[in-house]
C-alpha cells in the first residue's frame, strides 16, 4: 500500500524490504501503542476469521496480558464482515496487533518468522509447550512448535544461553548435540550434556 491518508491515519504505508519482510508504517501518537515496532499476525486463507480466537488464546496463555481493543469489520464488508480489521493486546508488557483479511495473499505464517519466549525453569517450558501445542498445534526440533494457527514459537530456557556462552567449545558443541536431538528443550539433559567429561 503506497504511503497516504487511509483515514485511520494520515500517513500509512505497507512496505516489503529487501529481505522480503513486511512492514507498517503509521503517523501517530507513540503513546497509543507504546513501543516503535510492534509485531503484527495477518490471519489469511485458511486462517482468515481466526484472529480473534488468537488473541484470546494468547491472552489466556500469559499470566500478565491483555486485550486493548478489537475493531470488527463493518457487516456490509464482504467475506471480511464480522472479523477482525484490528486487534491490540499486550502480552507480559509489549503490544502485539493481529488483523484478518479475505483478499488473496499468496502468503501465510511461517517459521521465517517466530516468537521467542524466555522461560526460567522447566516447568515455564512445560507450560507454554503443552499450551500452545494444544489442539491442533505441532512440535518442532529444537524448542520450535507452531501453534493451532501456525504461528511460529520458540520456547527457549534461558539457562541454555548461559550454557552456549561458555568459552569451551567441548562443552558448547556437547550441549549443541543435546539440543539438536530434541524437541522440548530439557534443562536438565542440556546440563547434564554441558557437565559430561568428553
Amino acid at each position: 500500500m503506497p504511503l497516504d491518508n487511509y483515514g485511520s491515519s494520515k500517513r500509512y504505508g505497507w512496505v516489503q524490504d529487501r529481505f522480503g519482510l513486511s512492514w507498517q508504517l503509521s503517523l501517530g501518537k507513540l503513546a497509543g501503542v507504546g513501543q516503535k515496532i510492534t509485531p503484527s499476525l495477518l490471519f489469511v486463507g485458511s486462517q482468515q476469521g481466526r484472529a480473534e480466537e488468537a488473541t484470546n488464546l494468547y491472552t489466556h496463555v500469559f499470566e500478565d496480558a491483555t486485550v486493548e481493543g478489537i475493531q470488527h469489520y463493518p457487516a456490509d464488508a464482504g467475506k471480511d464482515a464480522g472479523t477482525v480489521q484490528h486487534a491490540q493486546f499486550r502480552l507480559n508488557q509489549e503490544t502485539f496487533m493481529a488483523m484478518d483479511t479475505a483478499f488473496d495473499h499468496a502468503f501465510g505464517f511461517t517459521e521465517a518468522i517466530s516468537l521467542e519466549i524466555a522461560c526460567a525453569t522447566q516447568a515455564e517450558v512445560d507450560y507454554f509447550w503443552a499450551a500452545l501445542t494444544a489442539d491442533g498445534g505441532e512440535e518442532g526440533p529444537c524448542g520450535w512448535l507452531k501453534d493451532k494457527f501456525g504461528v511460529s514459537w520458540q520456547v527457549v530456557p534461558t539457562e541454555l544461553y548461559n550454557l552456549l556462552s561458555d568459552p569451551d567449545t567441548t562443552k558448547t558443541q556437547s550441549v549443541t548435540r543435546a539440543l539438536l536431538q530434541m524437541k522440548k528443550l530439557d534443562i536438565a539433559a542440556l546440563q547434564h550434556a554441558y557437565e559430561a567429561k568428553p
